[in-house]
């Protein structure tokens, strides 16, 4: 990253702003991105990739009238930005009026910019980053049972975002991540198996123990040799928290501004309703400390605030940005996102579904018999439709208790059913940014032999 400082960012971006309106923008706003990462990749004590990658890209959004434009570019010397900004205005002339377009009113804009714990400075070289995907790798291949490795990766990344407009918003922020993973193998010919772990935080500090992933990893997969197919029937089915986000994900699409505006959501009609059991509630958090998808602002320059989008199995609330709020009627919550080159649209930040009490063991056991799905394969949600039907491996239970490995299963229903018997356990873990306890569902198709 070429860092030059979040004030003098700044500086650039309402620079470029005083350009674009110069040359006949009634409103602009200008976003940078600025990124340092370098990642390895080894298998069998050999290396297998190393990237180093500096980047930046600066995006120009003009609005005339209604008219709207978006031009981006990695040039950022000052001598390109007079072109920049008279192209972005010369193609906003002649694109069709958009009356939802415009940039959030002065009223809706962040004044305080939030500290957050999002951003380690810390650095590491190469080389010790090929001794974090050793001790990983390494340890993985340690647990009897595996024959094999995929390898083992390691990266880290900084990246700095900075956002101005010509509504009176300024903002700058800093992130990272470090990331840590191990992928083997086990058995042999027709009998093998994969399986894999890893590790990635805001703070290196707050990363697993290196050893203990890979072990994780050659755990899970040796405990996948020799699966069956169990014949198919009706039964209740757990998802693992490796997995269960893909529910919360199906939410945060068919809450989405705007699929709901396009009338593409199983959810379009249901504000208000009751959607789900009383022990689901999901809540988007875009401050939460040195969680993966904290920003201090939205893509327009809104600061969020943690959001109930369903409380007891309730809807509460769309995930808007200012074009979807416009054309519901409604007011932007804060969740927009964007690159230097794409116009804003509604994402989430921290969606997560609050846990339950039960550990994951007891509520394997509270289900006496079905099946724990711990991969997916594939994407297996209709958000249009609610229509459920995803490829699967994981466990079979009996009697409370994991009895043997599956594989090369379907297990289908309907979401809407699913809200209605979902049970979620106590051990919810922030990874992704999209995050799930285990849950138990009631009874869906499990197709087998």
């Amino acid at each position: 990253m070429t860092d030059t400082g979040l004030g003098n960012a700044l500086d650039l971006l309402e620079d470029l702003i005083a350009r674009a309106k110069r040359a006949g923008a009634d409103q602009a706003d200008a976003l940078m991105v600025e990124s340092r990462a370098l990642s390895v990749q080894r298998r069998l004590g050999k290396i297998e990739e190393l990237t180093r990658s500096d980047g930046g890209d600066l995006g120009l959004r003009v609005l005339v009238g209604r008219r709207q434009a978006i031009v981006s570019t990695a040039d950022l010397r000052p001598g390109s930005l007079d072109a920049l900004a008279e192209r972005a205005v010369a193609m906003a002339n002649v694109v069709p009026e958009d009356r939802f377009a415009g940039l959030a009113e002065p009223g809706e804009i962040a004044r305080e910019i939030p500290a957050l714990e999002i951003y380690d400075p810390t650095e590491f070289s190469a080389e010790d980053l090929l001794a974090w995907a050793e001790t990983c790798e390494e340890a993985a291949r340690g647990v009897e049972g595996v024959t094999n490795s995929e390898g083992a990766g390691a990266s880290q990344s900084h990246s700095m975002i900075a956002l101005a407009a010509s509504n009176g918003f300024r903002g700058a922020y800093r992130t990272s991540r470090f990331t840590v993973g191990a992928s083997v193998i086990a058995g042999e010919g027709l009998n093998m198996v994969r399986g894999h772990e890893y590790t990635s935080k805001r703070f290196v500090a707050d990363m697993d123990d290196l050893a203990t992933i890979g072990r994780i990893a050659g755990e899970r997969t040796v405990a996948r040799l020799n699966p069956r197919r169990p014949k198919t029937a009706r039964v209740p089915v757990v998802f693992d928290r490796r997995v269960s986000r893909m529910l919360v994900a199906a939410i945060a699409s068919a809450v989405n501004g705007a699929a709901v505006t396009r009338g593409t959501s199983f959810l379009k009609d249901r504000m208000g309703e009751r959607i789900a059991c009383d022990a689901f509630t999901i809540i988007d958090d875009p401050f939460r400390e040195r969680a993966p998808a904290s920003h201090p602002f939205d893509g327009e320059g809104i600061a969020g605030a943690p959001l109930t989008v369903v409380e007891g199995g309730v809807l509460k609330s769309w995930l808007l940005d200012c074009r979807s709020a416009r054309q519901l009627g409604l007011k932007s919550t804060g969740h927009a996102a964007r690159g230097a080159g794409s116009a804003p649209s509604p994402a989430s930040s921290n969606l997560y579904l609050a846990p339950g009490t039960l550990s994951r063991d007891e509520l394997i056991a509270k289900i006496g018999t079905g099946l724990l799905v711990d991969e997916t394969m594939g994407s297996g949600v209709n958000v249009v439709t609610g229509d459920f039907s995803q490829g699967v491996a994981g466990f079979w239970i009996e009697n409370g208790e994991i009895a043997y490995p599956v594989n090369e299963i379907t297990v289908a229903g309907r979401i809407q059913d699913m809200l209605m018997s979902v049970e979620p356990a106590s051990d919810l873990e922030f990874r992704s940014g999209t995050d799930a306890p285990t849950l138990a569902v009631g009874g869906l198709t499990v197709a087998g032999a």
